[in-house]
């Protein structure tokens, strides 16, 4: 359904006229998804936390764009984020992250002029009068149990006339006028909540589109009894009983505001390689990062991922620390010494996200006092 039908106005950009362009060589970014839990979560989120550097980078930084995202957006603000740096998207777009081409380039396949959807293998649990989609890395489905699945599900889409590339056996490719154009719900934006306003619908008229209903219902039935779920069930392993799919949309030509990407996430990577820059997986640390050199490095670290979902903020703190000592305390040091020239952190939560920007010379500003609550959703 459109988000229009639950009361979701346009989204809102704030961009601080304070914003400056840094000139300095050696330019690092931290894009940190699902690090804004939402205010109300905050008292938990916040309890004995314990992060003095990235406290006084939050605290001295200058603030440079706060994006306030809506309830019932389909996609995530990092996912937005990340497709207005590389030009996927258009500055004003309001709730597109059309990624599924640049994934597919990520895990080796060639995305073409073809439209694309991401199709993952996914649970969805009954929960009283209402389904609801668990979050897919907690399924620790093996690529071996995928293959299975996928073969017994592959001539099902191939008799809507829809072409499935699957480069790897956790994420499959489809492409075909039969699906149309598709608003799907990214996965991790759905999860843990009930499933019915997250279900593809027709990007045009709004509509459930009835081939994919058609599809999911085929698939769910072939699966019921399938070896794989049944060996999952028996070593007390949730079944993979449904699809689930998001970010359809077609390549565009992209460019990059950095020299080098580091990310685990296949889309952002994606990106980087339709720009012709350097692409791989997030460094462990920042001293594993080596000399940044000239331009402009983007780390995107993902740890809050997980329990952000499972709203489990011991273990949302623990990513903090470990995050604090592998990251923000080495680049405040860093920064500090004039080993780093310059700073940026875009922290992301479930609707919004912010980004500032530190120097040498912004922690030099003690005057300045922001606190990382003040930034939740």
């Amino acid at each position: 359904m459109p988000a229009s039908e639950f009361g979701a106005a346009p989204i809102k950009r704030a961009v601080c006229h304070t914003m400056r362009t840094i000139m300095h060589s050696n330019r690092l970014h931290l894009l940190l998804p699902f690090a804004l839990p939402a205010a109300a979560d905050a008292s938990m989120a916040l309890h004995d936390l314990h992060s003095p550097a990235l406290d006084k980078l939050l605290a001295r930084a200058t603030l440079v764009e706060r994006v306030a995202g809506e309830d019932f957006q389909r996609t995530l603000p990092h996912e937005r984020w990340v497709a207005r740096q590389f030009g996927a998207i258009a500055a004003n777009a309001v709730d597109e992250a059309p990624l599924a081409p640049y994934m597919l380039l990520a895990d080796g396949g060639t995305p073409g002029n073809e439209q694309w959807a991401c199709v993952e293998p996914v649970h969805v649990r009954i929960a009283h009068d209402h389904l609801v989609l668990i979050d897919p890395s907690a399924l620790d489905l093996s690529d071996a149990d995928a293959a299975q699945l996928l073969a017994t599900a592959k001539p099902l889409i191939e008799e809507l006339g829809v072409k499935v590339v699957a480069p790897t056996p956790r994420r499959w490719y489809l492409t075909g006028a039969a699906l149309g154009k598709l608003a799907g719900a990214s996965p991790l934006r759905a999860s843990g909540r009930s499933i019915e306003i997250w279900l593809p619908h027709d990007a045009q008229s709004g509509q459930r589109s009835r081939i994919w209903m058609k599809l999911q219902n085929e698939v769910q039935m072939s699966w019921f009894e399938h070896p794989v779920n049944e060996a999952r069930e028996a070593r007390g392993l949730p079944a993979v009983n449904s699809i689930w799919l998001h970010a359809q949309g077609m390549a565009q030509p992209v460019r990059s505001p950095f020299v080098r990407v580091l990310s685990d996430a296949v889309a952002t990577r994606g990106l980087a390689l339709a720009a012709g820059v350097e692409a791989a997986g997030a460094s462990a640390s920042f001293q594993a990062l080596g000399p940044l050199g000239a331009g402009q490095t983007l780390v995107e670290l993902g740890p809050f991922a997980a329990p952000f979902i499972a709203q489990d903020w011991a273990a949302w703190q623990d990513a903090l620390g470990g995050l604090e000592r592998d990251w923000f305390a080495p680049v405040l040091e860093a920064l500090e010494t004039g080993r780093l020239g310059a700073l940026a952190l875009t922290l992301a939560g479930d609707t919004g996200s912010v980004t500032l920007t530190a120097t040498r010379g912004d922690l030099r500003k003690f005057w300045r006092r922001r606190v990382l609550a003040s930034l939740f959703e």
